[in-house]
């Protein structure tokens, strides 16, 4: 397919998309203003559609039927032939069933395809989002887009990004997932209709940032952010954005959807003009890659200032398609101050009044540090964006915290305003400090006791304002991945800083999955003890997480006194937690070695929390961990078989190889040698192929490297059980007289 025809469908699957005829043919005309050629050719095509009785625009429903079929999908409804042509299907008939699923109505659609409210049945009742694939789009090169989107979803998993929950195919082949039900708005919207600041919506771009790492890591492009794909939900008081829409997402190594062939190619224009990267609207589609999804976050954070996309939406349409390529690739946007100070007064008060800011004031913010920040995401150049998203959220957080942001040219006036306004107090001090010893030094003898405690306190402020000079020098090392001179760096830090900031806690913790990645346990464990120490900052998402990793670390770098206190400490702090992922997180790393009756009946409430969670998430592996284990640590053998059991067999992950060494020693402990043995060498097979080669903390498919050396350490006491275990039956071979 050339480029000319893949642009042309593009536009007629836009044009089909339109509500009316009259704004079918005003988007044409501003669409084709310098092409009447391709114009009239997609009036004729969209008069062919409109003559085909609407077969395209048919509700899948209509072709389904109503009853699930024994594969749960559904059956075609024979009598769908001599139903009458409707527009608009109803769904208010009852039984209309897509496996477990009741769809109850449509709520909207996209290019290819139509997102329900969906009721789950079993195992349990919930509201979900079923999205399905459109009758009419149902080409090979849709559906394989339509797979792709179902794929990147499903290896994903971040608390602002919207999980996948199930997938499928209806009884006539569509497919389908199934997603958890986000009720929110827009992000723009919720700012706007809430009134929040500049620093709230900065907090909130931040989420959405450390969303897209997320992806990016898994190897997967979003390649259309925009605020309608950032829908905010609340949680009590809490808002939380969650990243929607991965429909046209690409891998970037080219994995997910390699067998379906040539699906999103490089040569489709896919996105939205206004939040459209330069190549990314590059006839033959440029080489895109993550830094596509910076420019597009860039355009997001443009608009959290200035109410206003970098390109006006209209503008762009009306230009065509190669007058849109035009402006992306030549024309700077203004700076968002400039963008504010161009509007009329009006509407600049209407804007700073939904910053609670003044109009002034909402201009000399933006002109300082944020227009450096969004103007270096929105470079022409992707080689001059930053690198990755988490590089954008770092500069942000910077920003909030007063400190020196990496997009501004360095100047030493800049960096030293910045050093006065984020240790003014330090400065102040050192004023206080001098102007004490000078009145010192005129006074009495008994004055000399007071100048000597001016002068500590001087020594104390100023290696206060030293330490956290060095932590940013750490900073700015690993962004360069020169982490053994930031970890030479952090090594002289010995205590906390008195501030924790976000960049602190993201230098020792890169410091410290580097440091892991070398097998340099203690070092790690040393790195990892400053994050929990400083993390209060981030979600309970990072600080669980970093829960996780400073356990394994200490238990492996065999400082078990340290791990104790540090498991006591977290079921202290996470005793009355809520949220289920880190509550169950918590409780797993606390039972990574055994414990007395007494802590493990002091936990139970934790425990059984964690198996009424592990019911809803069933089938999910790390879910069922701390249940197994928990029963485990209890005693309850059969009970831990039966929640780690049929998880393991043709799975090479960490959680697999987990559970198969609980089971393996439950078993054991049972008198069930052979179903022992079995699973420890799958176990075992499955560890010792994590652990090949050199690893290091990016998270994959298969676990985290914290999740292999959990692994790992379980896999040593289930050594040690099964030599205890046969020394009193000897009846199989131990692992160590197996043959390998």
């Amino acid at each position: 397919m050339t480029n000319s025809q893949q642009i042309e469908m593009a536009l007629f699957d836009a044009a089909i998309g339109l509500s009316d005829a009259a704004t079918r043919e005003e988007f044409l005309d501003r669409a084709c203003h310098d092409d009447p050629v391709l114009r009239e050719r997609l009036r004729a095509l969209l008069a062919a559609h409109a003559a085909s009785g609407g077969f395209f625009d048919i509700d899948p429903l209509e072709v389904v039927g109503g009853g699930s079929d024994s594969e749960g999908g559904m059956a075609p409804d024979p009598a769908a032939s001599e139903r009458e042509e409707k527009p608009s299907p109803s769904l208010d008939r009852a039984g209309i069933h897509i496996g477990r699923y009741k769809l109850m109505e449509r709520i909207g659609e996209g290019g290819c395809g139509i997102v329900y409210l969906a009721e789950q049945q079993e195992p349990v009742r919930r509201q979900v989002a079923l999205k399905i694939i459109r009758l009419g789009m149902n080409t090979e090169r849709v559906i394989a887009r339509f797979e792709m989107e179902r794929q990147a979803l499903a290896v994903m998993s971040h608390p602002n990004i919207a999980q996948v929950l199930d997938a499928g195919t209806t009884g006539t082949g569509l497919p389908y997932f199934v997603m958890e039900l986000v009720q929110g708005v827009r992000i723009t919207d919720y700012c706007d209709s809430h009134s929040l600041g500049l620093a709230a919506r900065l907090e909130l771009f931040i989420q959405v940032c450390l969303a897209i790492q997320h992806a990016h890591q898994k190897g997967i492009l979003h390649r259309d952010i925009k605020p309608s794909n950032i829908i905010v939900t609340t949680h009590g008081d809490v808002a939380i954005p969650k990243v929607i829409d991965f429909g046209i997402a690409k891998a970037i190594e080219g994995v997910v959807g390699e067998e379906t062939g040539e699906v999103v190619t490089p040569e489709q224009f896919i996105g939205t003009p206004a939040y459209m990267s330069p190549e990314q609207a590059l006839e033959g589609g440029g080489d895109v890659d993550t830094r596509s999804d910076i420019y597009g976050l860039g355009a997001l954070l443009y608009e959290l200032i200035a109410s206003r996309p970098p390109f006006d939406t209209d503008e762009l349409l009306k230009l065509g398609v190669d007058g849109m390529r035009q402006i992306l690739f030549q024309r700077v946007p203004q700076r968002p101050s400039e963008m504010l100070r161009s509007l009329g007064s009006e509407k600049l008060a209407e804007i700073a009044a939904m910053r609670r800011c003044e109009p002034a004031r909402l201009i000399a913010t933006a002109r300082d540090d944020l227009d450096w920040i969004a103007m270096k995401a929105l470079e022409k150049d992707r080689q001059r964006r930053y690198a990755t998203a988490n590089g954008l959220a770092v500069d942000v957080q910077r920003y909030l915290h007063g400190e020196p942001v990496s997009a501004r040219p360095r100047s030493r006036r800049y960096w030293f305003r910045k050093l006065i306004r984020r240790n003014r107090a330090t400065f102040l001090g050192i004023t206080a400090v001098t102007a004490a010893l000078v009145v010192g030094l005129g006074t009495s003898t008994w004055l000399f006791y007071r100048e000597r405690e001016v002068r500590q306190q001087k020594e104390r402020l100023l290696a206060e304002a030293e330490k956290n000079e060095m932590l940013t020098r750490a900073v700015y090392l690993v962004r360069a991945e020169k982490y053994e001179e930031a970890n030479a760096v952090l090594e002289q830090i010995t205590i906390p800083p008195a501030r924790p900031s976000f960049d602190a806690v993201a230098a020792f913790r890169a410091v410290g999955d580097w440091l892991a990645g070398q097998k340099r346990w203690l070092e790690a464990a040393d790195r990892y003890g400053m994050v929990v120490h400083l993390d209060s900052l981030d979600i309970w998402s990072a600080g669980t997480l970093d829960y996780q990793a400073y356990g394994v670390l200490l238990v492996k770098a065999g400082d078990i006194p340290a791990y104790e206190r540090f498991r006591k400490d977290a079921l202290s702090r996470y005793a009355t937690e809520k949220n289920p992922d880190a509550m169950t997180r918590i409780l797993k790393t606390a039972l990574l070695l055994p414990m007395d009756v007494q802590a493990l009946d002091a936990i139970r409430p934790m425990g059984e929390e964690a198996a009424h969670w592990a019911t809803i998430k069933a089938g999910v592996n790390w879910a069922r961990i701390p249940v197994s284990l928990w029963q485990y640590r209890l005693g309850n053998y059969r009970e831990a078989i039966a929640r780690a059991a049929d998880r393991y067999p043709d799975q090479r992950s960490a959680a697999a190889a987990t559970l198969a060494l609980i089971a393996s020693m439950a078993f054991a402990h049972e008198g069930n040698h052979d179903q022992s043995l079995r699973l420890f060498e799958a176990g075992r097979a499955i560890v010792q192929t994590g652990f090949q080669g050199q690893w290091n903390s990016v998270a994959n498919n298969e676990g985290a490297w914290y999740d292999w050396v959990f692994a790992d350490i379980l896999l040593r006491e289930a050594e040690e059980t099964l030599h205890s275990q046969s020394a009193a039956g000897r009846n199989t071979p131990t692992p160590s007289e197996r043959p390998k």
